[in-house]
């Protein structure tokens, strides 16, 4: 293992830092879904395309945790050629998410804390932010700085899923997609007071980030009361059960 031995001190606790969000995140998103499978609330017995689904979202947080990892260690070169994973991982994570979101909202099955238009306009926008995020990053790569702070705060967007099973979501309706976003958005607020401290100043990228953040949470809520969003969720649920519900109306709580 490569050592640190001899490295300028904030390099060694910027790492330090970025490791331990990592696991955090992590362990997050582990605890949301480890808890909804306790609870009964998602079984084994799902479609396949869930399961694909899964795989292919953690997998992610693997390979997010693993490069944090590699850096902190020592083992840039490995962690900048797994870098180029990123970029067939990504557009994968799009098209799994929009399916499976889609077929949801079709079936009638849409979260019932979520207005169904909501839901399907959520997602894929999240989804699309994320990607954004991570392709600056990685353009932004020869300057590590931006580079790390960017790709943090796309992470962070992806901690929604994991977040929103561990609140009580249904007793915050209707805020519940900003409740989540509340959770989402204190990690680059961690990171923003984090270099005040480390460094004196706030690195422009968290303003980046958390300001990208911010703009999705806002667009959500336009493009989901829009004549537009109306339109998006016509067009999804054409032919299907999901065309009979409301799209605007919170779904029924689900029986004990």
């Amino acid at each position: 293992m490569a050592s640190l031995a001899g490295r300028p001190r904030r390099t060694v606790n910027d790492e330090r830092f970025f490791v331990i969000s990592a696991i955090i995140m992590a362990a997050l998103l582990a605890a949301g879904f480890s808890v909804h499978l306790a609870f009964g609330r998602s079984s084994f017995n799902a479609p396949l395309r869930v399961h694909l689904h899964a795989v292919i979202f953690f997998g992610w947080t693997m390979l997010y945790l693993l490069q944090n990892v590699l850096v902190g260690t020592g083992y840039r070169h490995i962690h900048r050629r797994l870098g180029w994973l990123a970029v067939a991982w990504v557009p994968a994570m799009i098209v799994m998410g929009v399916w499976v979101t889609v077929a949801l909202v079709r079936a009638g099955h849409a979260p019932f804390f979520f207005q169904p238009a909501y839901f399907l306009v959520m997602d894929p926008v999240t989804l699309v932010t994320f990607a954004g995020l991570v392709a600056a990053s990685i353009t932004m790569r020869r300057k590590t700085q931006w580079h790390r702070r960017l790709i943090f705060c796309g992470m962070a967007i992806l901690l929604g899923p994991g977040v929103g099973r561990l609140l009580p979501l249904p007793l915050m309706i209707p805020h519940a997609g900003w409740a989540v976003f509340a959770v989402v958005i204190l990690f680059p607020l961690v990171g923003m007071v984090r270099d005040l401290r480390a460094r004196g100043k706030i690195h422009p990228a968290w303003w980046w980030g958390a300001g990208t953040i911010v703009t999705m949470q806002i667009a959500i809520d336009l493009i989901t009361f829009s004549p537009l969003g109306m339109a998006i969720y016509g067009l999804a649920t054409q032919g299907s059960p999901g065309a009979a519900i409301a799209p605007l109306s919170f779904p029924p709580f689900p029986r004990a």
